[in-house]
């Protein structure tokens, strides 16, 4: 069943199109990576998808009602996406456990002791249940995005959302991020997944997404996506990235 279907999705910024008209689903307990060159769009649909940008038009279909419709309570179709950032984006004034707890009470409304319990069970899934009272500015780049990701989880979403999760992470530091999102797979979690990391998306991705200039050109199974592309510009992109 898909958890979110998108249909004829564009996006514009002034006279530039950066989307048009994409069409993909998301099925419950799949992976699936998004990838492409920088400027193809994967952002901005994922972006589209939680709402942070407006889509020009189309559809977004979450539990099957189209989102987009005025009638839809953005906010609380947000509740159930968790967001993972390029840089993180953690309360600087606020340390791990609160970090953590926050969200789940203000829009949730869970007490703080249940939301401590569940953001300690997360915390400890990603390995910073040792951190709970260091702030962000204490931590290194890879222990954040961990913390980001146990923030996400805390509130317990149908699907998690990670923006190229890895981008900003010295290198011995991505391979500590990626391995807590091999566990999250394995556990059957919904994940869409914007990514430059191939090895990675190689190995977890129930299917993989190529995009180029604001189109989907290719999709597929790893091994067809990546290994036996069927299209040109995927066969390319995968020279220039693959060196």
């Amino acid at each position: 069943m898909a958890v979110i279907k998108i249909e004829h999705l564009s996006k514009s910024f002034g006279r530039n199109q950066v989307l048009k008209d994409v069409n993909f689903q998301v099925e419950k307990g799949e992976v699936v990576c998004l990838i492409g060159s920088s400027g193809s769009g994967k952002s901005t649909l994922l972006r589209c998808i939680n709402l942070l940008e407006t889509p020009s038009g189309g559809q977004i279909i979450y539990k099957g009602e189209d989102i987009l419709d005025d009638k839809h309570n953005i906010d609380e179709y947000r509740t159930h996406l968790g967001m993972v950032f390029q840089q993180f984006n953690l309360f600087n004034n606020h340390n791990v456990l609160s970090n953590c707890t926050v969200g789940q009470m203000k829009v949730l409304k869970r007490s703080k002791k249940e939301a401590e319990e569940i953001a300690l069970k997360y915390l400890k899934i990603v390995g910073m249940d040792q951190y709970v009272n260091a702030k962000p500015r204490q931590l290194s780049g890879g222990q954040k995005q961990r913390v980001a990701i146990a923030r996400a989880l805390s509130m317990n979403p149908d699907v998690m959302l990670f923006d190229e999760p890895t981008s900003a992470l010295d290198p011995e530091m991505v391979g500590e991020v990626l391995k807590v999102m091999r566990q999250l797979a394995d556990e059957g979690n919904t994940m869409l997944i914007v990514t430059h990391e191939m090895e990675f998306a190689k190995e977890v991705a129930d299917r993989v997404v190529f995009m180029d200039k604001g189109v989907i050109v290719e999709e597929g199974p790893p091994t067809q996506v990546l290994v036996h592309p069927h299209h040109e510009r995927t066969k390319e992109f995968l020279k220039r990235t693959l060196k």
